[in-house]
């Protein structure tokens, strides 16, 4: 077995120390070592984006990335949009919409729609579509996450 490395990971604003091997995913890192546990393990390959995080404000695969590549960038998962007992923006937007069925992808869409309000604040329906392109839900058919996601960019102005 390979020794573990220590680390400080800057996760929700906070700065985290933790112990990985060195092969331990962010997403692994995240969900034993912190107990963060929104981002989710659906393909482990990269495909279905459950396990979507931010890194420095962009979307980033949770499975893809090395807790040790991440060094001292920021880390944002779901549960560092809002304060404890509340939603962020396109939660919310999510939520009033009926967006949400089982709950599973919610996460990785959230962080998806996050990151694209962060860097375009007031995206087209193209735009949208291009960020959700990469989160797979398997219980509906995007209509009601594509309206939560416009009620957000509404919000957002």
């Amino acid at each position: 077995m390979l020794d573990r490395i220590a680390l400080t990971l800057s996760v929700n604003g906070e700065p985290r120390e933790i112990r990985v091997a060195p092969m331990t995913t962010l997403l692994e890192a995240l969900r034993t070592e912190l107990a963060l546990t929104g981002a989710k393990r659906g393909c482990n390959q990269g495909v279905c984006g459950a396990c979507t995080v931010l890194l420095d404000g962009r979307p980033v695969r949770g499975c893809l990335t090395l807790a040790v590549a991440v060094g001292e960038r920021e880390v944002t998962t779901v549960e560092g949009l809002a304060p404890p007992g509340q939603l962020g923006r396109v939660q919310e937007a999510l939520e009033q919409v009926g967006a949400v069925q089982c709950g599973f992808c919610t996460p990785g869409i959230v962080l998806a729609l996050e990151g694209l309000l962060r860097e375009t604040p007031h995206p087209d329906e193209d735009a949208l579509r291009e960020a959700l392109s990469g989160n797979l839900c398997r219980c509906s058919g995007y209509v009601k996450i594509l309206e939560g996601a416009r009620r957000a960019v509404e919000a957002a102005s």
